[in-house]
């Protein structure tokens, strides 16, 4: 569904992504973690667009049902297997093609009711982003969509309270419905249950792995033990590189992985704030990272 080949970010003197190699198949969620400046963070920027690679490639499967999107045509094209290459593409670009994201800072317009923030966003993925301000009674199909959505991840009860009256966890789950809007394929998750109540966490928890139950899920996450419950395949960067990629259980056992990242780790030994290596996950040190 999506891939990288020898994907690599130098900043300066410093290589933040390290000739990583990665794909991401139509059916599992992943996690990826590491320690605080291992490169999560860079690596999400240039799957998205944020940032241009230094070098590598980053790929887009695609398909049939394609055509049924409306989604705006981008200046990558299709190789002959159905991978489209979107290395260097914009965000809005990539985000057309379905692959949205999450982010570590809660990012939605508290003063826009609930409602608001999803129908915009399934609005901006249906191509009508020059439309944000149309009245939203001539909307119906985004309207419809963003009821749903909220459904779905549980507020459809708060659908007309302004987004800055949801709690921390509540506002998660709003974007989460964001990043849901306009039926991606991909959705990359960036610490979902940062900053998150213990009472909080495990709603959350249980959406993402709804969520991906019909979408690719990528997943940075510090709490190992969600890692651990929710994982298909949990990757491991360490100073830019992969150094482990497997089944939740062998990447836990794995000597490398325990001496960079998990130190010890058991499970049941995390809390939900805070990461394996004591930090408290709200940060993943930023540009570079």
């Amino acid at each position: 569904m999506l891939r990288t080949t020898g994907l690599t970010k130098r900043f300066g003197g410093l290589t933040a992504v390290d000739d990583v190699d990665f794909a991401l198949d139509d059916d599992e969620l992943c996690s990826l973690i590491g320690p605080n400046g291992a490169g999560k963070t860079t690596f999400f920027n240039l799957l998205t667009g944020v940032l241009d690679p230094t070098e590598g490639a980053v790929e887009l499967r695609t398909g049939d049902g394609d055509a049924d999107r409306s989604r705006e045509d981008t200046d990558t094209a299709d190789d002959t297997d159905g991978w489209r290459d979107i290395t260097g593409a914009a965000p809005h670009e990539i985000a057309s093609l379905g692959v949205h994201r999450s982010y570590q800072v809660t990012n939605v317009f508290p003063n826009s009711t609930v409602l608001e923030n999803v129908r915009v966003a399934a609005q901006a993925a249906g191509g009508d982003g020059a439309n944000f301000w149309r009245n939203a009674g001539q909307l119906e199909g985004y309207l419809e969509e963003a009821y749903a959505i909220l459904d779905r991840v549980e507020l459809a009860d708060r659908a007309d309270e302004p987004a800055s009256a949801l709690s921390h966890g509540a506002k998660r789950q709003l974007e989460v419905g964001v990043a849901l809007a306009g039926d991606p394929d991909v959705l990359l998750l960036d610490e979902p249950n940062a900053g998150v109540s213990s009472e909080s966490v495990d709603r959350v928890v249980d959406l993402i792995e709804d969520v991906a139950t019909d979408h690719a899920v990528l997943l940075v996450e510090h709490n190992m033990d969600i890692v651990m419950e929710v994982s298909d395949r949990v990757v491991v960067l360490n100073q830019g590189a992969v150094i482990a990629d497997d089944e939740p259980a062998a990447v836990r056992d794995d000597p490398a992985v325990q001496r960079a990242y998990l130190g010890g780790y058991e499970p049941g030994s995390t809390d939900e704030n805070a990461s394996s290596d004591g930090s408290t996950g709200s940060n993943d040190g930023g540009e570079p990272a």
